[in-house]
């Protein structure tokens, strides 16, 4: 049974071809790529066009079924993997009204301050405020770039641009809206606005909470389950995408949701690590958990009844391709007139694969030199926007593959702190699965398994787990598995890791150093922004 799953992220977009049964599985059989615009602006903006998404999935989507030679009678179903805690303003027609604001965008400080920290204040927040917040949600709105103070940035700064609002949505329910013309939201993305009452037998967008934040409700649309067909794809978007009208669309989930699933993280317990452009720790709990101070929050899930305690990186992934384009390429030369790019290609080599090589021998350390992954200001566990990345050791003996090596070392150690933040909310499971870009490289995945001193699992195809997530959304909502709770066993562990002992003692030394680096230069970085 074929299925499109579109994995949205933050640069660009994947479509991928499934075919999804009990018996074989989850398989990717094919996927096609599109890039789009990021707009950083010097207001602390962070930007994307909704209508680049919608180009790349139809560009994508024609390419996809040509390459596999598959015809568009035979795809039951698509759905959707996407980034979280965007805002998409759109009129009564589902056309945006402006760019859509990204999770990244951390303009909002004024707002926040208006709306949360005055008065009377706990943790830095309005007493009665948090409370109430706690009490509905089990979280709160409390990060500068939550999708809440965007959503007032807008009102405060653009009343124009506001008035023309119909609906506020998140990436994926734009695209949903789109295919299918309805204003929907998935639980998860709800969840993720922070006005979403959690309470058994009150889920739902919360009146007290609008109210109390200014938000009318008018613009929230309706929600609905992940697994649910929300519609038909109509005739003008078939027609644009060279798929069947009437192909069922399901609500599919965000990647913070559905990465966990694509891996087989879906028990109670069950603990994953993604390393994409963002990264973050994830483990899934039957129980809300709360810590306010590390911005650790529990988050819900897809799956009926589930949430998954959530502790995120702003800049992963990313750090790794900001060196590898500002620090390495120089160091080996290897855009010299574009020839050695073609011997790669020629040798299928991925560029990542040879900076790898080239860093193989780096010793745990990276020869004394410690890097902050914090390009792009942090969350947890510390909310800070003016946090920046720094190396900190650097001799005249080091080397740019040093450089390289503590880039992910830096990662890597923010993850180990954010697990240590989570384990006191609750068990981390002795297992860790492996998920995103991240997980393609063993030295990478070695490196994490002894900084976290955890045994470290990778199933097939990790840098598409958000999308074999939303495949199994899909299988659930067409009926060919039962539940969620089968996913476990549809997909497979094919590469695992052990901690070095010895590494991860060096790793626990300079993990102290590392946070003291926080807070040694807190004041440092507010003084340079």
């Amino acid at each position: 049974m074929y299925v499109i799953a579109y994995d949205v992220g933050t640069t660009g977009l994947k479509s991928c071809l499934f075919d999804i049964s009990k018996e074989k599985g989850i398989i990717n059989v094919d996927g096609e790529m599109e890039d789009y615009d990021l707009y950083v602006l010097e207001n602390g903006g962070v930007e994307q066009d909704p209508n680049q998404w919608w180009n790349a999935i139809c560009v994508t989507t024609e390419r996809l079924l040509k390459e596999a030679g598959v015809y568009k009678e035979e795809i039951r179903g698509v759905s959707f993997c996407a980034q979280m805690q965007g805002l998409v303003l759109v009129d009564k027609n589902g056309h945006a009204v402006r760019n859509a604001m990204s999770y990244m965008d951390n303009r909002s400080a004024e707002q926040i301050k208006k709306g949360l920290n005055h008065g009377f204040k706990v943790a830095g927040m309005n007493a009665r405020k948090l409370l109430r917040s706690l009490k509905i949600t089990g979280a709160v709105s409390a990060s500068v770039k939550d999708p809440l103070w965007k959503y007032r940035w807008v009102a405060d700064n653009e009343p124009e641009v506001f008035a023309k609002a119909h609906k506020w949505l998140d990436v994926k329910d734009y695209l949903v809206c789109r295919m299918t013309g309805r204003f929907t939201m998935s639980r998860d993305s709800a969840f993720s606005t922070l006005i979403y009452d959690t309470r058994e037998g009150k889920e739902g967008f919360s009146e007290e909470l609008c109210r109390m934040f200014d938000v009318d409700m008018r613009h929230l649309p309706e929600i609905v389950s992940s697994t649910e067909a929300v519609g038909g794809i109509t005739e003008e978007a078939a027609a644009q995408m060279g798929l069947i009208p009437g192909t069922p669309v399901f609500s599919g989930g965000g990647d913070a949701s559905l990465i966990g699933v694509g891996a087989g993280a879906v028990e109670e317990g069950d603990t994953h690590v993604y390393i994409g452009t963002s990264g973050w720790v994830s483990t899934v709990t039957e129980k809300q958990k709360l810590d306010v101070g590390s911005m650790i929050a529990s988050a819900v899930g897809v799956k009926e009844g589930s949430f998954y305690c959530f502790a995120e990186l702003e800049t992963a992934g990313k750090c790794f391709e900001w060196a590898k384009d500002h620090i390495m390429m120089d160091d080996i030369q290897l855009f010299s007139k574009f020839t050695f790019a073609e011997d790669i290609e020629e040798q299928k080599i991925s560029t990542y694969g040879y900076l790898m090589d080239k860093i193989d021998d780096i010793p745990p350390g990276s020869n004394g030199v410690i890097f902050t992954p914090w390009l792009h200001g942090n969350r947890c566990p510390f909310e800070d926007p003016n946090a920046r990345g720094m190396f900190f050791g650097l001799g005249l003996e080091n080397t740019a593959a040093d450089m390289y090596h503590a880039v992910i070392e830096g990662v890597c150690l923010h993850l180990k702190w954010q697990m240590t933040a989570m384990a006191k909310l609750l068990p981390i499971s002795d297992s860790v699965r492996f998920a995103g870009g991240g997980a393609l490289s063993d030295q990478t995945c070695q490196i994490l398994a002894d900084v976290l001193n955890k045994r470290i699992e990778v199933t097939d195809d990790p840098q598409n787990t958000g999308a074999a997530g939303a495949a199994a959304l899909m299988a659930v909502g067409l009926g060919e598995i039962d539940s969620l709770d089968e996913v476990k066993q549809m997909v497979r562990v094919v590469r695992s890791y052990e901690p070095d002992p010895a590494n991860a003692a060096v790793y626990d030394k300079l993990f102290v150093t590392f946070k003291n680096l926080y807070k040694a230069n807190k004041k440092n970085f507010k003084e340079i922004i």
